[in-house]
């Protein structure tokens, strides 16, 4: 899922290794998860990293307590804290205890300085592959030697697997996983007498957009789509779309490619040519406010969405768009579980059970229900909660259907820096009206400086994820 931090570091792992007080020699040890600080480097326990603060709920004293860090506020908190107060409930020897920190960029950033005050939580929930950097500073403990017949990487969809693995080893399972979806205000689609199952195409878009135009909003055309200064993770889909790819799996940028250059100059040309779309705030709220008709947002949106627009309008959602005769691709979101190396094994093995639990089909599906994200195990899809979800709301069964389309993003796409520099070039074309090609050209260096950068890093992780 897309970030709004703009302050983000490039946090490669020697200036990981560097900021927990670590020099070149320990670098070269990163990958084989050497984190200095105590304790075998081939041991998922560590000396002199301890849990950080916490507080015991009251009636759960004298159990394992286990501190998870969760990037989320809200809906998708409260619907963590209802799943964590039924595994409490459930058994009597551990706690476990949930803290918001924020979102993805708040976590990484919390995360970093927990690790250098050596004080850390006990379970962390990072993004696609942002969760390597941590893996390479020796920070994660392997979960493989928990799996056996009932919980096991099989129960999950496969599509998300490898994405928590490296070098044979898995440190992350799927939870909280998503993709973009596109969204659009039904309503209105029927009032400009526009098709209900929404566009297909970029060149769909814009035919309605011709219509929707037509509908007057506080005295303004109606847009058919917001863009936002995030856009990063949408426009991995959008490229593809277009036939394109942001790297290759030789390392090679090639966002600034004819097919990139195609598909952000289309975007340019649907905004300020044809005046069909805009860059916005917050394109969440100009949407559900009704100020647009369209908008990008994760799978993970649609509960809430649906609840934000009750009453007000009919939310409608279709695949993401690719432009006519290509491929429909879209990238993997969201985040997995992964185990904190500190000093207390048996904190881990706690943390590996609520991890067992939660891969409940019932866990997953309430979670899924009460969220959007994608109802990660297998087994959910056939819950009544799923089945009766999809019957009444058949949105989440375009979510369902997209599935098919999921895969790993590009490399570009592996650290939250990169993903910045991105949704930053579509902004300047989105809002400044710079041509695609010029904010390409300049963009392209950048990456290929992260990907050479952290080339010996992603080969070292061995990844087989890509369809």
């Amino acid at each position: 899922m897309p970030s709004t931090s703009s302050t983000f570091t490039q946090l490669t792992r020697r200036r990981l290794l560097a900021g927990l007080g670590l020099g070149a020699t320990a670098a070269g040890l990163a990958a084989c998860g050497a984190p200095g600080g105590g304790g075998d480097a081939d041991s998922p326990v560590r000396d002199g990293f301890s849990q950080a603060d916490l507080k015991i709920p009251k009636g759960y004293e004298g159990r394992t307590a286990v501190l998870f860090w969760a990037p989320w506020t809200a809906g998708p908190f409260e619907a963590l804290s209802a799943l964590i107060t039924e595994f409490n409930e459930s058994q009597e020897e551990i706690v476990v205890v949930a803290e918001s920190v924020g979102g993805y960029a708040d976590l990484n950033q919390k995360f970093t300085a927990s690790l250098q005050a050596r004080a850390v939580p006990d379970i962390v929930c990072f993004p696609e592959m942002q969760w390597l950097q941590f893996y390479f500073s020796g920070a994660l403990a392997p979960l493989d030697g928990y799996f056996d017949d009932s919980w096991n990487l099989d129960v999950y969809l496969q599509n998300y697997v490898a994405e928590g693995k490296a070098a044979g080893e898995t440190f992350v399972v799927p939870f909280a996983r998503s993709t973009p979806l596109f969204y659009f205000n039904k309503t209105r689609y029927l009032e400009a007498g526009l098709p209900e199952e929404g566009p297909s195409t970029w060149e769909d878009l814009s035919a309605f957009g011709a219509e929707l135009a037509k509908i007057q909003v506080d005295g303004r055309p109606l847009a058919a789509m917001a863009f936002g200064s995030d856009d990063a993770w949408f426009a991995q889909a959008d490229i593809w779309g277009f036939g394109g790819a942001n790297s290759n799996t030789d390392f090679q940028v090639t966002i600034n490619d004819e097919a990139g250059v195609e598909w952000l100059e289309w975007q340019r040309r649907f905004i300020h040519e044809d005046k069909y779309g805009y860059l916005a705030q917050a394109a969440g709220t100009d949407f559900t406010s009704g100020i647009s008709a369209g908008m990008r947002g994760s799978t993970a949106s649609l509960t809430g969405l649906t609840k934000d627009t009750e009453g007000v309008f009919e939310v409608g959602t279709a695949f993401m768009l690719a432009k006519e005769g290509q491929e429909k691709a879209v990238p993997t979101g969201g985040s997995g579980l992964s185990l904190v190396r500190s000093e207390s094994k048996d904190r881990q093995d706690a943390a590996a059970e609520f991890f067992r639990f939660l891969a409940g089909p019932e866990q997953s599906a309430a979670w899924h229900a009460a969220t959007g994200y994608v109802p990660i195990v297998q087994a959910a899809a056939e819950t009544s909660t799923v089945k009766d979800l999809v019957a009444a709301n058949p949105n989440y069964g375009v979510a369902l259907a997209q599935l098919d389309n999921a895969r790993t993003a590009d490399y570009t796409n592996w650290t939250q820096a990169s993903v910045t520099q991105i949704g930053a070039a579509q902004a300047k074309v989105y809002g400044d009206n710079t041509p695609a090609k010029d904010a390409l050209d300049a963009l392209a260096p950048q990456l290929q400086e992260s990907l050479d950068k952290n080339r010996e890093d992603y080969e070292s992780v061995q990844f087989e994820g890509w369809k």
